[in-house]
């Protein structure tokens, strides 16, 4: 879960430092997806999320404590948005590291863009934000494009072991993981009308590994020295790929650093090549593809709808007597 939010404190406009923090906090995460695919094979879900939620507080820790401001930071008054958040949190890590361990690296990344489109959605029927036309138009393009990337998994070859085969259930694990982080990302949204962005990294890191230990009597074993240094990276670069991301959009607008979410792919088509000689299916490729076009339209038109905003704020307020 990549929480895009900014700190409490903005620095001058840097767009090219924001895109770059941005570039190399997809590589890091993809490195970690990576990592921790290669785990989920050898050890149950519930510990993956635990340990990559537990080492993710360390560097959190280290960073909010160099800002001085680590007391500040997790101060809260909203116990329970918190716990909803991390809830909703944990188990879209869950179902997101379920789906590694069944499908190649890129393909799980890919089906995991249809959570900005999830969002628009629930935007509209949750928080009752206006949503027009274009959007609306974007998103039902998206969906399309979900349908493409989940094609290979719907077809008859795919249910020969039943429901429950391993790249069919990947698949709707990896969707459902969508779903959730979109549900998590709109509970995000309402916690920051009094929260602080530390407060919402730190309860939830905290939350995901209490609520991820309530599996431990599903068959955890003991990591080994090298897993276990696995383990250590994994979470530390969770952590660092946090804290990145939120630095990247202290440097720049969002709708200048968002777009670059979608390099994430590049970096996972290279290592699920390299690491696993895996490469997606062509239907993954044209689908992810759609998506990540009706993502981008979606942030070019929320740039314009804000700067149009803008003007007639302006407006208004040079008029005469306001």
């Amino acid at each position: 879960m990549r929480l895009h939010l900014l700190p409490a404190t903005q620095s001058p406009l840097n767009p090219l430092l924001g895109i770059s923090l941005k570039l190399v906090s997809a590589l890091v995460f993809t490195g970690m997806s990576a990592i921790l695919k290669t785990l989920t094979a050898r050890y149950p879900v519930g510990e993956v999320v635990f340990f990559r939620s537990t080492f993710a507080l360390i560097p959190l820790l280290i960073w909010l404590a160099w800002q001085r401001d680590l007391i500040n930071s997790v101060r809260t008054n909203n116990v329970r948005g918190h716990f909803k958040r991390g809830l909703i949190g944990t188990m879209g890590m869950y179902l997101s590291f379920a789906a590694l361990s069944f499908l190649p690296l890129p393909d799980s990344i890919a089906i995991g863009y249809a959570s900005p489109l999830i969002v628009v959605v629930l935007a509209a029927l949750v928080l009752k934000e206006k949503v027009r036309i274009y959007r609306w138009t974007a998103v039902a393009i998206g969906f399309v494009g979900v349908l493409i990337m989940l094609s290979p998994y719907l077809s008859p070859a795919m249910f020969v072991g039943g429901l429950t085969s391993g790249p069919t259930i990947g698949a709707a694990a990896a969707l459902a993981g969508a779903f959730c982080s979109a549900g998590a990302m709109i509970q995000v949204r309402r916690l920051t009308a009094t929260e602080r962005t530390g407060a919402i990294v730190f309860y939830f890191f905290i939350l995901a590994s209490f609520l991820s230990l309530l599996t431990l009597p599903f068959g955890w074993q003991m990591p080994d020295r090298t897993d276990l240094l696995l383990f250590v990276v994994g979470g530390t670069l969770g952590g660092i790929g946090q804290i990145l991301v939120t630095e990247s959009y202290r440097h720049a607008d969002t709708s200048i650093i968002a777009p670059f979410e979608y390099t994430s792919m590049i970096w996972a088509l290279l290592i699920g090549w390299i690491a696993f000689g895996d490469l997606p299916a062509l239907t993954v490729i044209v689908g992810g593809l759609i998506v990540a076009a009706t993502g981008l339209f979606i942030i070019w038109r929320e740039h314009r709808l804000g700067l149009q905003r803008a003007k007639e704020l302006a407006t208004t307020s040079h008029r005469p007597g306001s």
